[in-house]
C-alpha cells in the first residue's frame, strides 16, 4: 500500500493555477479571486511556521496528528487571517470574521480548538460559514506537522485519511504505467494514500455496474465517481488528462458539476473549503 512522501507544500502551484482557471472559467472566476487571497495567506503563514515553531519537536506526540493544538502559537496568525477576510471576503464570511475578531482570545482558542478535535470526521458536520474559518486558517498548520511524521503501515485500503481519520475530500489519478493509479486526499491535512480503482470511498461498494462514472466536456480532467448504493459521489482529478492540474485548486473551479451532482440526488462525501 503506497502513502505519498510529503514533500514542501507548493503553494505557489495553487495561486497560478487559481489564475489559470479563473481565467479559463468565467463563472469561478470571483471564487478563484477570493482564493487567491486565501492561499497567499495560506502559503506566508506556512513559511512562517518553522520560525514560530523554534526547536521544539515538531512531530506531534505519539504520532496522532489531532494531538492537543498549541493554540498559543496561531492566535496572532488567526487574528490576521480575521482581518483578511472581514476584507476580502464575501458578506457573509466578511461578517462571520469581524464576530469572531471581536470576541477575547479565549472564544478564538475554542474555535481553533474544537475544529482542529472535531473537523471533517463526518459529512457536513458544520455549518460551511461556521466551518470555513477554522478549516482554510488550520491547514497549512496540518501541512507543516504531517511533514514532521513517518508514513504509516497501511495493510489494506482505507476510507479515511490515516493521518487523522478525516473524510476524503477528492480521488487522484497519478501517471503510472500505462494507466492511472488511483489516491485519496484527505479533506484535513492534503495526505494522499492509494485507494482500490474500482469501490467506494464512502460505503465500500465493489460491483462496478454499481459505480458509474462520469465526465463532463468542460473539465476533461475532473471524474465524477458516483455510488448508486449510497448515493454519495467522489471527484477524482484526473493527473494523465492533465499533468498541469491542481487536484485541490480545480475541484473549487469546478461548480457547474456541484450543480449537476446535486440535481441528480447524488451527496459529496466531504465538501471542499468553499463548498464548490
Amino acid at each position: 500500500m503506497t502513502f505519498l512522501a510529503t514533500g514542501r507544500v507548493n503553494y505557489r502551484a495553487r495561486i497560478e493555477r487559481g489564475v489559470l482557471l479563473g481565467e479559463r472559467y468565467s463563472f469561478s472566476r470571483q471564487i478563484l479571486c477570493f482564493y487567491r487571497h486565501v492561499a497567499h495567506f495560506q502559503k506566508e503563514l506556512y513559511e512562517r511556521l518553522p520560525k514560530i515553531w523554534g526547536k521544539q519537536p515538531i512531530a506531534p506526540l505519539g504520532g496522532n496528528l489531532r494531538s492537543e493544538l498549541d493554540a498559543s502559537i496561531l492566535l496572532k496568525p488567526f487574528s490576521e487571517f480575521l482581518a483578511l477576510i472581514e476584507s476580502e471576503g464575501p458578506d457573509p464570511l466578511s461578517a462571520q470574521s469581524r464576530q469572531l475578531r471581536v470576541l477575547g482570545e479565549k472564544d478564538r482558542t475554542e474555535v481553533l480548538r474544537e475544529f482542529w478535535s472535531t473537523g471533517l470526521l463526518a459529512s457536513a458536520s458544520a455549518e460551511p460559514l461556521q466551518e470555513f474559518l477554522p478549516r482554510a486558517f488550520l491547514l497549512p498548520y496540518a501541512e507543516f506537522l504531517v511533514s514532521a511524521l513517518l508514513p504509516p503501515v497501511l495493510p489494506m485500503t482505507v476510507c479515511r485519511c490515516p493521518r487523522c481519520n478525516s473524510l476524503p475530500l477528492l480521488g487522484v489519478l497519478r501517471p503510472e504505467g500505462d494507466g492511472g493509479k488511483r489516491f485519496l486526499q484527505c479533506s484535513f491535512c492534503s495526505q494522499e494514500w492509494e485507494f482500490r480503482r474500482i469501490l467506494c470511498a464512502h460505503c465500500g461498494e465493489e460491483q462496478e455496474q454499481k459505480l458509474p462514472v462520469y465526465v463532463a466536456e468542460q473539465f476533461p480532467q475532473i471524474r465524477v465517481e458516483c455510488c448508486e448504493t449510497c448515493k454519495h459521489f467522489l471527484r477524482t482529478i484526473d493527473l494523465t488528462k492533465d499533468g498541469n492540474a491542481v487536484p485541490m485548486v480545480d475541484d473549487l473551479a469546478a461548480i457547474p458539476l456541484t450543480l449537476w451532482t446535486e440535481e441528480n440526488g447524488y451527496s459529496r462525501i466531504q465538501r471542499n473549503v468553499l463548498s464548490t
